[in-house]
Formats: C-alpha cells, structure tokens, sequence
C-alpha cells in the first residue's frame, strides 16, 4: 500500500479513510481521483501500466465482449460496495461483466450487478491475491479473477463465504479456462499473454 505521504507529499497521515471523506477531499481538489484508490481506509497511489499489463487488459477485454457484448463490459470502473459493507473502500478493478447493460445503470455497480471481476497483475499481485481477494469475497462477489502476467497465470476465486473464497484454483498458460457465466466459452491461459 502506498503510504499517506505519496498522495500529500511531505505528509504522513495515519487514519482510515471513509469514502465519504474521499468525496469531500476530491471536492475540495486536494485529491485527484484519477489517482488514488481507496482500500480498506488506504489511500492507494495507482501505478502505471507497463506494455504486458496493457496487452493483457486488451486481449482480456476482447475476448469477454465477444462473449459479453460491448455494454456488459466495462474496463476500470468504480465499483460501489455499499457503505454498509466497506465504508473504507472503493475499489476500481481492471474489468468486470455486469449483468446488464451499462446504459441501464444510473449509478455504480454494486456486487449484485456483477458476474465477474477482473485484476490483470503485473506489479500487485501479492495485494490482488490478499487484500483485495478478501475485500471482494467480504462483498460476496461472485467471481473474482487475478490474471498473473509474470507467472502466465489465471487465478479464479469462487464461492465467497464469510470473507473469503472457498474455493481458488489457478490455470497455467496451456490450460483452458472460462467465467461461471459463460462455462462453454473458454479461453487458453497464454493467449491472455
């Protein structure tokens, strides 16, 4: 996790943040939105995309839109997991599959909206496996993919149950795999590569 005194250099802050909190410093233009993340109360500093994190959120992109269609997938958007769940997070993977169209959505998509979640990880997969693997199954939702782009891997959690997914199974890169909502369209690992 970045440290509070990347987001307000010279400044170290100790405390959680709520998101309703973050509403009112990005109001007040002391944070920029397109910068940060908010998990579990950190103030995440988001890092650039190296050319394989890139490729792969394309190819990855691609292949769940000839799944999908265009409107049911969206690439890093914001998801709302409602204050009651994490009033400390608001996380924005690299994909998701809504259920339905994006252009029926009038707000963010909450967990219930969400067939599958997607992190492509090139420099954060300690995090994507831990921190926010617990933060999605806490939300309960319902499938959650870490695509491994050093270690050509899929790592596919299902079955959120109490905080955490029962069960995570990780595909090599000759292995095929697909998306409990689309079981008959798989894909081979390496091609995400």
């Amino acid at each position: 996790m970045a440290p509070a005194s990347l987001i307000f250099p010279g400044l170290t802050i100790d405390k959680r943040w709520t998101r309703d909190e973050c509403v009112v410093l990005e109001q007040t233009g002391l944070i920029d939105p397109d910068r940060y993340e908010l998990i579990e109360g950190e103030l995440i500093q988001k890092r650039g995309k190296n050319h394989p994190h890139m490729l792969t959120v394309l190819l990855l992109g691609a292949w769940l839109r000839s799944i999908f269609g265009e409107t049911f997938v969206v690439q890093e958007p914001s998801i709302d997991l409602r204050p009651e769940d994490s009033p400390t997070s608001e996380p924005e993977p690299d994909m998701v599959v809504l259920r339905r169209s994006f252009r029926e959505f009038s707000s963010r998509a909450i967990p219930k909206d969400l067939r599958l979640v997607t992190e492509v990880s090139s420099s954060t997969l300690a995090f994507d496996l831990t921190i926010k693997a617990r933060l999605y199954a806490r939300s309960r939702i319902v499938e959650y993919w870490v695509i491994d782009v050093e270690g050509r891997r899929v790592i596919v959690h299902r079955d959120p149950d109490q905080g955490e997914y029962k069960t995570v199974t990780a595909y090599v890169e000759h292995e095929l795999v697909a998306t409990n909502a689309a079981l008959a369209l798989e894909i081979r690992v390496g091609d995400l590569f």
